[in-house]
């Protein structure tokens, strides 16, 4: 259980003042040892808090041993968009849900349950974040760029990605809780991983759930393409497999929408995420089949081309 870590997360970021500094104050305290990096981010639209949480695992790259990284990205707009909206938005969720996924692995460390690799956990902090036209809700926007998003949540140590994400404002996920996608690399979209299925069926106690992919979702935001939402965009920054968890609803939710954030929802999703963690860092759970991803690759060829903006002089 993690309702207490999300309770005490989110009683944070339901603030009109919160920022990364407040929060890695509170990690801190969960484990004084954390290792946590707090930055500001400029955008056009104003600024924001980057934090990324370093969870060394035993047989981790930090410690000069070889078992896999974990990425965990929540992605958002922001945790609120004052002064139009008062309070915590829907679209906050994905914060949420890795920040609580991240005192609760400093809280198993410091009792003696360490993973097997590591963990980084990476997202940004905004009480203000602004709004714009979206169908059929609206979105919430962002102060920064998500290029800039990228550069700073999507890093290089991590061997897969599990970006989580607020996906409440369509018509083709139909049900309370989370859904996973299929897997995303190098521009192509893979089959789901069975792994992740079983872990999902595991820490829900029902039958697993899959959100549909277009190719247009996995290319990088700024091409006038429609995008379901920013759930795999990391994908279009990195070469590791990337699977979003999307924390949905049976009815269409805007991202600016307060009141709309359901407890259970996001303690049952970064549980899945922290089951995920174990079983990664140990061998026991795989994004994608290799030898499937190789022999797509010499029948089809190179899709990297998918990860780019594309020919923009047609």
């Amino acid at each position: 259980m993690v309702m207490k870590q999300l309770l005490e997360v989110f009683d944070i970021l339901d603030d009109s003042t919160a920022n990364g500094e407040r929060m890695k104050d509170y990690l801190l305290s969960v484990n004084p040892a954390a290792n946590i990096e707090v930055f500001p981010l400029t955008g056009p639209k104003g600024s924001t808090d980057v934090i990324r949480v370093l969870i060394p695992g035993k047989n981790g790259k930090s410690a000069g041993r070889t078992a896999p990284t974990l990425g965990v990205i929540g992605r958002l707009g922001g945790l609120g968009a004052r002064p139009v909206m008062t309070g915590f938005v829907s679209d906050g969720d994905g914060a949420c849900t890795v920040l609580t996924v991240a005192a609760k692995l400093l809280d198993m460390q410091k009792k003696g349950d360490i993973l097997e690799g590591d963990v980084i956990i990476a997202t940004h902090i905004c009480p203000d974040a602004p709004t714009e036209p979206h169908d059929p809700v609206p979105f919430m926007g962002s102060p920064v760029q998500m290029h800039q998003n990228n550069e700073t949540e999507v890093l290089s140590a991590m061997d897969a990605i599990l970006s989580v994400d607020t996906t409440k404002g369509n018509r083709i996920i139909n049900h309370r809780g989370f859904a996973i996608s299929n897997t995303v690399k190098s521009g192509y979209i893979l089959s789901v991983s069975d792994d992740l299925l079983d872990i999902m069926q595991t820490t829900t106690g029902q039958l697993p759930r899959v959100f549909p992919l277009a190719t247009q979702d996995i290319t990088p935001y700024g091409n006038d393409l429609y995008h379901i939402n920013s759930i795999l965009q990391p994908a279009t920054a990195t070469d590791a497999p990337v699977v979003g968890v999307a924390i949905t609803t049976e009815t269409m939710v805007a991202g600016c929408a307060t009141g709309a954030t359901h407890p259970v929802d996001l303690e049952e999703t970064a549980r899945f995420v922290i089951e995920t963690a174990k079983y990664y860092g140990s061998g026991k759970c795989s994004f994608y089949r290799e030898d499937q991803f190789r022999h797509l690759t010499e029948l089809y060829g190179d899709m990297r081309h998918l990860q780019t903006l594309g020919d923009t002089s047609r």
